[in-house]
């Protein structure tokens, strides 16, 4: 499967996404800049963390007004898998991808740790690799990671299973609702979480447990 990566001024992962889906698929994603209208023909797309434009305004609301971002949402509504790690979700949702806000942590502070995320729904082009509330880790790193909804919105969320990711066993870094640490649109093809699973993929990031998140999105077999 083709992968391609979002670059935007200011993300500082996109090296670690780009090696991650090299090493995971076989061969390099093709990369699109901010000012790129069309984005090739891929199965995925990622956008990578950091903090685009420097964060001014809120995070990633500069990056969801950038060209690119145009062609991200006509991929999407084709059915193309979209992923957005940290600043990538905060992007996804200031462009209307997603619902929800993210905001600023409780605590005001930066947080940077490894945390353990419950997989909340296993039946998603996503996490297809995991087992229902099987418990994994991953790192975090940022500072506004605080995701809320309205009551009418975390309702469906939580009804109809777009809740993907939880932070689990009392290490939610931030204060978000329900403990949500990722979340998929109503077509499943579209995912935002605030951890880092490409910095978990291999030994010599001191485990693995990230890379069945893009094993499943690039459909490899076990």
């Amino acid at each position: 499967m083709k992968s391609a990566v979002v670059l935007l001024p200011g993300l500082n992962r996109d090296r670690d996404m780009i090696a991650a889906l090299t090493k995971i698929s076989g061969k390099p994603p093709v990369t699109v800049w901010q000012t790129d209208t069309e984005i090739p023909d891929v199965d995925l797309i990622a956008i990578p963390g950091g903090f685009s434009f420097g964060d001014y305004l809120r995070c990633g609301a500069i990056a969801a007004r950038m060209p690119v971002m145009r062609a991200v949402a006509e991929k999407a509504a084709k059915g193309v898998m979209v992923i957005g790690v940290c600043n990538g979700f905060q992007i996804l949702v200031e462009a209307g991808l997603l619902p929800g806000a993210l905001m600023r942590n409780t605590s005001l502070k930066f947080v940077c740790r490894q945390v353990k995320l419950q997989i909340a729904n296993a039946n998603t082009m996503f996490t297809r690799r995991y087992q229902q509330g099987q418990i994994i880790r991953s790192p975090v790193a940022h500072h506004d990671g605080n995701y809320f909804a309205d009551a009418e919105t975390l309702a469906r969320l939580e009804g109809e299973g777009q809740v993907v990711f939880r932070y689990a066993e009392g290490t939610n870094p931030n204060g978000s609702i329900n403990d949500i640490a990722g979340i998929i649109n109503e077509r499943g093809n579209v995912l935002g979480l605030m951890p880092h699973p490409e910095n978990l993929i291999e030994a010599a990031h001191g485990g693995n447990d990230g890379r069945a998140l893009f094993e499943s999105a690039l459909g490899i077999a076990a």
